[in-house]
């Protein structure tokens, strides 16, 4: 950001609804927000937690947090209360920042934490009507005490911390995954050679900040130079008018997002530009793909895991691919893929022996990873964290096979494979 700030002053950096700001604005705010944390006495190895759609505080929190020395922790905005409750306290989050769309299921949370030492602070958004002011004090009035000339310390160390992310927690708690800070820049600047970005792309927020930092794309913009176009609520109409109007070059989804596109009214679809669109998650269906490079949207299938920073396997395309008819590439699109630039390791191999499965497309192993863009490890959760690692290599819990070309497919997470008369089958199928 302090880069981009310098050489590229007046260019946008943020667009939501009237709010356009350039990237000496953004920059400015993050340091305010940075020098204003300090200030509250949040330093080294504190946690602040935010609690927000994609809005541009969201943005500028990916910023500020860590330029005050502290951990950020974003904040799945679908949880209840009680996750929530869970998270601020495992976490020990020292301040919490609050979007007006959730005012109601985080102060529940705070009092269920019992809590009343953290400083709660209400963003202010004029996108959303409605929500109550539950904090000491609104992010406006933050960003006044802070200073604009802001001297920040970088980290002593890659290693140290620069976000805590908490998995969904279908069994038992969540976990609180801790990225590091050569973690988060591998996979930013990845990110752009990964998806071949130009230079000040135009990306379109429709992938939750909250959800593995946004797969690093905050910092993957701010390296790029690029625009942050922000978007509260994933619909068609929005999504599509935004494309047209701001000329959207780059924008990530689940296949479920895709789907909702590639079926929306044709009148809509009223863009003539190169679109890019990522996607991870289940597999997209290869209809759904074929369906979207039908209008325009080119689709690059990635996989990873918030222990990866989001996407760390990409289905890298080969130009003779494109010979394929349509339903031919869909499919290839709808493999998982080989390592990104940032990952060390990729294998599918036993999970008892971590001996690698044959080359063949059949043979079922578990997907391992390892390298730069791997976690720390879970917060204050030994066991989780050594049980997750094996032999110097995470394990995914995922299970696929292994493509003659080297290629991944993901076959499912080992919890929902089906056994059906002594077969198992992967939901997938």
């Amino acid at each position: 950001a302090e880069r981009t700030a310098s050489i590229y002053p007046d260019l946008l950096a943020v667009v939501h609804g009237d709010v356009r700001r350039t990237w000496s604005e953004t920059y400015e705010r993050m340091l305010r927000l940075g020098s204003a944390l300090q200030k509250h006495g949040v330093g080294k190895g504190d946690t602040v937690s935010v609690v927000a759609a994609n809005i541009p505080e969201m943005f500028e929190a990916h910023f500020g947090i860590p330029m005050a020395g502290a951990i950020l922790n974003a904040i799945n905005t679908r949880l209840d209360a009680d996750a929530i409750a869970f998270i601020l306290s495992h976490a020990e989050a020292k301040v919490v920042l609050v979007d007006p769309e959730f005012s109601e299921v985080v102060d529940s949370a705070i009092k269920i934490t019992g809590r009343k030492d953290m400083l709660v602070v209400d963003i202010e958004d004029s996108s959303f009507e409605g929500g109550r002011q539950i904090g000491e004090m609104t992010y406006a009035a933050l960003l006044a005490e802070g200073d604009p000339e802001f001297q920040f310390e970088l980290p002593d160390n890659e290693w140290d911390a620069i976000s805590l992310n908490y998995t969904s927690g279908t069994t038992g708690d969540p976990k609180g995954v801790v990225y590091h800070h050569r973690g988060a820049m591998l996979n930013a600047t990845s990110n752009i050679v990964t998806w071949g970005m130009a230079q000040h792309s135009r990306y379109l927020w429709t992938l939750p900040m909250f959800h593995c930092n946004g797969w690093c794309f905050p910092w993957t913009i701010a390296a790029n130079a690029g625009v942050c176009l922000c978007l509260r609520a994933v619909r068609a109409e929005p999504i599509y008018q935004l494309i047209r109007d701001e000329k959207v070059t780059h924008f990530c989804g689940a296949p479920i997002v895709l789907n909702m596109l590639a079926n929306a009214p044709d009148e809509l679809k009223d863009f003539s530009h190169e679109v890019k669109v990522m996607t991870a998650g289940a597999s997209p269906p290869a209809a759904v793909i074929e369906k979207m490079e039908a209008m325009g949207i080119d689709v690059t299938h990635v996989y990873g895991l918030t222990e990866t920073y989001g996407p760390s396997v990409v289905c890298a395309w080969k130009d003779q691919w494109n010979e394929l008819d349509g339903e031919a590439k869909a499919k290839l699109k709808s493999r998982q893929g080989v390592k990104n630039l940032a990952l060390d390791g990729l294998m599918v191999a036993d999970p008892e022996s971590l001996e690698p499965v044959p080359h063949d497309g059949e043979t079922l192993g578990e997907i391992f990873m390892r390298g730069n863009n791997v976690m720390r490890g879970y917060l204050k959760n030994p066991s989780a964290t050594e049980k997750s690692f094996k032999g110097g290599w995470f394990a995914s819990g995922d299970l696929g096979v292994m493509h003659p070309d080297g290629f991944v497919e993901l076959k499912d997470r080992s919890k929902d494979i089906i056994i059906s008369g002594g077969e198992n089958i992967s939901s997938v199928e």
